[in-house]
């Protein structure tokens, strides 16, 4: 049962997202039914001396236009695919509302790394940093106001990094920006690139699983780093996917450790839950953050547990695009909104991939064994989980 919300709505009334599952709607959707990812291979290069499984986009990606070299990153042409992906309701809005009044909120974690870890490794070889080099593609900036830049708009831009709930606060921020007459629409999502720094930062935390991820099994070793981005954008203009509650919560347990008991991520999915007025019961689908690291796992299923109890269905998608860090949030409410929209139309739900056996001392939560379905009616809640470093913890709940 659910009450009517306690806010003004607004809605994601278009997406645009890449990850190793695909580039376009169309492509991530139908590849995330049939579990199946064509970015997602073991790769060398990326951790001395050891292959591991990343989820790299394999799509061409658009060129950058040469003017804003400044701003030119991997990261960066992640959110030109993306944005490509929404560029008609963008034009719309933009012709409708001013250039001045659409806002960019992202989340990241990597920014432009991976061209500063080339730009060092040219100046050690050649004692110079290669001419196309510009500290600003690493600023932590450069993805909020590189895709302002790229797409014309003059609102307020900014980037949140939180670790690997970055995007999934945006949602809160945009929505902030809205309701404050700030803007009257907002590009809100995020993206990371693949990047050496981070994977042998996880690696040297023994955090990096040694094949595929495995959530929720008991032979989980770690995660499997991703990379992706998505984009939605965001109004007040009545559509079929609503915002419906934004849950935020900073447990401060550890730098890097989860609360062992999941203490902030059931404040967090409460929080969401409560904004909304939406009873647990409610909750069609819940993607869980589902890193597969064996202390993640076991708080968030006593979590869930404690917040929706043992038959929610939900699933970890991790196996399936890796964890893409600052996107993660933006990338799996996509999965969520994918789920909702027309293009479910036998209203699926992904099953969970285990990769192993599941962990039978783990708090019971409604983990998918096989592909499930959605409740019919309207409306219909989906809710997705993020958690990252220092307790910063962020649910979303979407509704459609």
């Amino acid at each position: 049962m659910a009450v009517t919300d306690r806010r003004e709505p607004v809605y994601l009334n278009t997406l645009g997202v890449v990850n190793a599952l695909g580039r376009g709607c169309e492509a991530v959707f139908a590849n995330l039914l049939r579990g199946h990812a064509p970015g997602m291979q073991p790769r060398s290069g990326w951790i001395p001396e050891r292959s591991v499984h990343v989820g790299l986009v394999t799509d061409e990606l658009p060129a950058w236009p040469e003017e804003l070299g400044a701003f030119h990153s991997r990261n960066n042409r992640l959110l030109a695919a993306a944005a490509e992906e929404i560029a008609a309701p963008l034009t719309a809005a933009r012709e409708r509302f001013g250039a001045d009044r659409i806002g960019v909120v992202l989340g990241s974690s990597t920014s432009g790394i991976a061209e500063g870890e080339a730009a060092i490794a040219a100046h050690a070889k050649t004692g110079a940093v290669p001419p196309g080099f510009d500290y600003r593609q690493q600023e932590i900036a450069s993805p909020s106001e590189g895709l302002a830049r790229l797409l014309g708009l003059e609102g307020i831009a900014y980037t949140i990094s939180t670790a690997c709930s970055s995007s999934a606060k945006a949602f809160g921020a945009a929505r902030n920006l809205l309701e404050m007459d700030q803007c009257d629409a907002v590009v809100v999502g995020g993206a990371d690139s693949l990047c050496r720094l981070t994977l042998n930062g996880f690696a040297a935390l023994e955090s990096v699983a040694a094949g595929p991820c495995r959530p929720f099994s008991s032979e989980r070793d770690g995660i499997n780093i991703g990379e992706g981005a998505a984009l939605f954008l965001m109004t007040r203009d009545p559509g079929p996917i609503r915002l419906v509650g934004v849950g935020e919560s900073c447990d401060a347990h550890h730098i890097s450790a989860p609360e062992p008991d999941g203490i902030g991520a059931e404040a967090a999915m409460r929080a969401a839950l409560d904004e909304g007025g939406v009873d647990p019961e409610a909750v069609g689908y819940l993607n869980l953050h589902g890193t597969a690291t064996p202390k993640n796992d076991e708080m968030e299923s006593a979590a869930v547990a404690r917040v929706l109890g043992p038959d929610t269905p939900c699933s970890s998608t991790k196996s399936l695009t890796g964890h893409t860090l600052g996107p993660a949030g933006a990338i799996e409410v996509a999965l969520c909104w994918l789920l909702l929209s027309e293009y479910n139309k036998g209203n699926v739900l992904p099953a969970h991939i285990f990769n192993g056996p599941r962990d039978e001392s783990l708090a019971r939560i409604g983990l998918l064994e096989e592909p499930g379905k959605l409740p019919t009616g309207s409306p219909r809640y989906c809710l997705s989980n993020s958690f990252a470093f220092g307790g910063n913890n962020c649910s979303v709940l979407i509704a459609g």
